[in-house]
């Protein structure tokens, strides 16, 4: 699975990172940085979490493409 973000709606309100700290990261300026933007499958249901808890709804969960 793969995050994607819109960054045109995400309002960088921290909430992903603070549910899943390891795959988001909110810096000073307020601009969301995704560290992992594939995350483990040990991760899924922490990011899947964070993706329902964005409060403008900002963040997705697409398929990877097979390589």
């Amino acid at each position: 699975m793969k995050v994607k973000v819109d960054y045109l709606v995400c309002e960088a309100n921290a909430v992903c990172m603070g549910l899943a700290p390891e795959v988001f990261e909110v810096d000073d300026d307020d601009q969301l940085h995704v560290l992992i933007p594939e995350p483990p499958a040990e991760m899924l249901d922490r990011v899947r979490h964070a993706v329902r808890a964005c409060p403008k709804a900002a963040l997705s969960l697409e398929e990877s493409s097979p390589e």
